[in-house]
């Protein structure tokens, strides 16, 4: 497979002097094989990794996320009324067309983030995406719309998993859950800072000639552009490019890195055939399933939900309001799981139980449609589920992949591919449907049900490589070159359970 001088060249390149070779999930410290420089300690070592890494990634998300929905706020203030979007569909096509390309393009941009250094290729996106946010506030009709909404999507693409590939280079395996919950959770504050900001916003209604649902474009959008130029400094690179490290520091944890994981093949570009390979891996289309069934509830929510509780009732302001809390309850819950999945170095319990949550709050909403508190308390159990649930999945799917190139193409095959139940959700919500939405409630119940059966099967899948590979002989004569092209296949790699 591979030729012997590229097989030197490579095991050369890769090599770290004084990391043992083998690597599996139930190393507990690598402290206790490398050692931390002598200047600092590891938890210092890491608590500045984290003040790097995790808040600027979280700050990003949360104006891509924010930009990405502040539609549905929008149209609380009358976005549909003034583009004529009230006959047929014509709403929902306008937010199907974000997922166009942002599915087509997850795996291109996760390979440019790689080729030109994650803090350039992030932050010319973040520009891209609030400057179209910004011209939003200004389209006059409903094709300027789908214009803007489909630009959006393009330059929003390679965000989230930009971002997760990226994490996962920093963190050990059981050191990850927290990390990706707490950017995760950008999301779920984008959705409460979304509502305060809208009722916020929504006052300005007929300042200098525009109405309210106008401003939060122009304004979120100017908010995101301005901070993407800062984050051109500040958004973290991969740690063998950092320079916030020193080059002792930069070994240290590009080796505890590799005794957890193996090593990541940083140096070797991603090419067409890398692709090829890694969808030979059946977990590979498993793990694209088990988001994908999430996405249908979670942009259910993030896009109707202020419709649905405008329909108990409230005025304008109040819906915006009311929409706080549950995302406030989703980030308290999701972090408390993250605490405990990190805790007992486990995913899939952590991951069906949210999606039981998730389920119980649509059969609450199918059921009850004359007890405002009560539907109000089962979207709150919706988005406490799913939000939970979903970066639960991601990581344990992403951390189980073994090198850049594997690692990369995966994650940005699972989330584009699970991006597709976002066209699913959007036609899901229809308005001869409202305020009960018994159809688009039914849906999500019957996606988030095949995300528990992938999840099932993923864990049964990787159950059972781990008791193979613990049986068969552990040297089989690879270089450590090919050890490296494998990846997590590597016969010496455990997955995470």
């Amino acid at each position: 497979m591979f030729s012997k001088k590229e097989k030197e060249t490579q095991d050369r390149d890769l090599d770290l002097p004084g990391t043992p070779p083998t690597y599996d999930n139930n190393y507990d410290d690598a402290a206790d094989v490398v050692l931390c420089p002598a200047h600092t300690t590891e938890r210092k070592l890491i608590t500045r990794i984290d003040l790097h890494v995790v808040p600027f990634l979280c700050i990003m998300y949360l104006l891509a996320f924010l930009d990405r929905v502040n539609i549905a706020n929008a149209n609380v203030f009358g976005l549909s009324t003034e583009l004529n979007l009230v006959n047929g569909n014509r709403y929902n096509t306008a937010l199907v067309i974000f997922f166009v390309p942002y599915i087509l393009f997850e795996i291109p941009s996760n390979i440019l983030l790689k080729k030109l250094k994650p803090r350039v290729w992030l932050s010319i996106c973040m520009f891209g995406f609030g400057l179209v946010s910004f011209l939003q506030g200004f389209v006059q009709n409903y094709s300027g719309l789908l214009a803007t909404r489909f630009f959006l999507g393009l330059f929003e693409t390679g965000m989230f998993p930009g971002a997760f590939y990226l994490i996962g280079m920093w963190y050990r395996r059981h050191e990850a859950q927290k990390r990706y919950t707490f950017f995760f959770s950008s999301t779920t504050l984008a959705g409460a800072f979304g509502g305060l900001l809208a009722s916020a916003i929504g006052k300005m209604d007929g300042m200098r000639g525009y109405k309210g649902w106008r401003w939060i474009f122009i304004l979120e959008g100017v908010l995101t552009m301005v901070v993407s130029f800062f984050f051109y400094f500040l958004l973290p690179n991969f740690p063998e490019e950092v320079k916030w490290l020193t080059e002792e520091e930069r070994s240290f944890v590009k080796a505890r890195l590799q005794i957890d994981q193996g090593k990541s093949a940083r140096e070797r570009p991603i090419k067409l055939r890398d692709v090829g390979r890694v969808f030979k891996d059946p977990k590979i289309i498993v793990g694209g399933f088990m988001y994908f069934g999430l996405i249908v509830p979670a942009y259910g929510y993030a896009y109707f939900s202020p419709g649905i509780i405008q329909s108990y009732g409230y005025s304008a302001i109040q819906t915006q309001l009311h929409s706080v809390p549950p995302w406030a309850a989703a980030f308290g819950f999701a972090m408390v799981i993250a605490w405990f999945s990190d805790r007992l170095k486990h995913r899939f319990l952590f991951a069906i139980f949210p999606i039981c949550v998730c389920i119980a709050g649509f059969a609450i909403l199918i059921a009850v449609h004359d007890h405002r508190d009560v539907q109000y308390a089962a979207l709150f159990l919706v988005a406490m589920g799913a939000y939970t649930a979903m970066p639960v999945i991601v990581c344990w799917f992403n951390m189980n992949l073994g090198g850049h190139h594997r690692r990369a193409i995966g994650t940005a095959w699972q989330v584009g591919f699970g991006n597709v139940g976002g066209i699913i959700a959007v036609f899901a919500f229809l308005k001869k449907d409202a305020p009960k939405y018994i159809t688009g409630y039914s849906i999500c119940i019957a996606f988030v049900s095949l995300s528990a059966l992938s999840c099932l099967v993923y864990f049964i899948m990787c159950k059972w490589q781990n008791r193979s590979r613990d049986k068969s002989v552990r040297d089989v004569g690879l270089t450590e070159y090919e050890k490296t092209e494998l990846g997590d296949l590597n016969p010496d790699y455990r997955y995470l359970l």
